[in-house]
């Protein structure tokens, strides 16, 4: 076996424990990025510690923003402004990160200098037009390839104007783009939703004292205001929390507690949906950490019926859809997942990927233009190789697929999950009675 490969041995006990879930990625970017334009210091807490986050530190350096590590989750931002940020030396490089990618570009619309913008091969070949068209329309000077569609991307901002934008998609990502952006422009934006996705950058915009207001689907937000510094405590992922309450559920006499978990409902359609198909989940302590909803999520085993996922819900969950299409492989009956189109441009075709590889394990899996038709049975057959198509999720949700399969399964590429997630492992390991493979990612 290589450095890149995992070898899962089914689970033959329980999973039992608890366990403090990392720091949230989504909210770690967009602390980091706003940390940077505050006027003044403030101390970021629980700090993500994967790769993807790492490199919207390193850009927001090279842009000239001074932030220290005081620890390895606890850093120090000195925060220079709304006009404090220099023009880079070299070329920004987001890695593998679309939140990187596409949140730098809000902040970048908006300063007086030249810069390029890149990624890795993955994300050179991501849309970014939906994040380009409405930045061009608040006045930002921004050139791509392929008709201003991909990375590498060049910026010149300039004098931004305010903007009413109806955004044809939910996405929490293009609209927190137009949102940064909104922070240089004159006068005050108007962005309306189809649906909600999550609204992280505009609960921390409100708790750093932006004039931002929300009303149902439309949110507001006055441009030239200086955001003031606050210490921000980071809670766990729900996201990353997803794959041990999936595995909770599906394996026979689990119950784990996962503690410090966001929860913030435009994030917990995971746990809806679970629910709706007879999971026992249960949330306690819930309360209120700079802005953002936290809990403990308490979670047992179950049986679990197949349902129809679709319409609004499905922003609030888009990330999870290959670990839930794992716990529907294992459900009476079939689960429909519809309106997932825009999983085709993640990491990998998430659909496609997900299909493919639970294929391999013998699940009864369809993949349809716009989703995935799932029939599911007692167990999963596992015994063959499969591959994470370079995306974490995707080889995480595979990893908890093996769980409950009856043979071992082997995952090539499995070392892009350290891009998201590198404790997975260590978790998964602490849950089970008995070690569950070979770690070596």
């Amino acid at each position: 076996m290589t450095i890149d490969t995992l070898n899962i041995i089914p689970a033959n006990s329980p999973l039992k424990g608890s366990v403090e879930i990392p720091s949230d990625k989504s909210l770690s970017h967009r602390a980091a990025i706003l940390g940077a334009i505050c006027d003044g210091k403030l101390h970021i807490k629980n700090f993500s510690s994967g790769a993807d986050c790492r490199n919207t530190v390193n850009i927001l350096q090279s842009l000239g923003a001074e932030i220290e590590f005081i620890t390895s989750s606890t850093l120090l931002v000195n925060g220079k402004g709304l006009k404090g940020l220099r023009e880079p030396e070299f070329i920004l490089d987001a890695g593998n990160s679309g939140t990187t990618m596409r949140l730098i570009m809000g902040i970048l619309a908006g300063q007086s200098f030249y810069s390029v913008l890149t990624g890795d091969e993955s994300l050179r070949n991501r849309p970014m037009g939906r994040v380009i068209k409405p930045l061009k329309m608040m006045g930002a000077q921004i050139n791509a390839r392929k008709n201003n569609t991909v990375a590498p991307i060049t910026t010149c901002g300039g004098n931004l104007n305010a903007i009413e934008y109806s955004m044809p998609l939910a996405s929490a990502q293009v609209k927190s783009a137009i949102l940064l952006a909104s922070l240089y422009a004159n006068g005050t934006s108007r962005i309306i939703e189809p649906a909600k996705s999550r609204d992280h950058t505009e609960r921390f915009l409100k708790y750093l004292g932006v004039d931002i207001k929300v009303d149902g689907l439309t949110i507001e937000i006055t441009g030239q205001t200086e955001l003031q510094p606050k210490e921000i405590k980071i809670p766990g992922d729900i996201s990353s929390a997803s794959f041990f309450i999936v595995a909770a559920t599906i394996i026979e006499g689990s119950e784990i507690r996962l503690t410090n978990v966001g929860i913030n409902p435009t994030r917990t359609g995971l746990i809806s949906v679970l629910t709706r198909m007879g999971a026992d989940i249960v949330l306690e302590n819930e309360r209120e950490t700079c802005g953002e909803a936290v809990g403990d999520i308490i979670v047992k085993s179950s049986n679990l019926k197949g349902i129809t996922i679709e319409g609004e819900i499905i922003p609030t969950l888009i990330d999870e859809i290959p670990i839930i299409a794992v716990a529907a492989a294992l459900a009476e009956g079939n689960t429909v997942i519809k309106d997932a189109q825009d999983l085709r441009h993640k990491e990998s075709d998430r659909l496609k990927a997900t299909s493919t590889e639970l294929k391999k394990m013998g699940v009864d899996i369809t993949e349809t233009e716009d989703g995935l038709i799932i029939n599911g049975k007692e167990q999963i057959d596992g015994g063959c190789m499969c591959n994470s198509h370079f995306d974490h999720r995707i080889a995480m949700a595979l990893s908890i697929a093996s769980l409950a399969a009856k043979n071992p399964v082997t995952i090539e590429n499995a070392s892009w999950i350290k891009i998201s997630f590198p404790e997975f492992g260590m978790i998964l390991t602490d849950l089970r009675e008995k070690e569950y493979g070979k770690q070596v990612f």
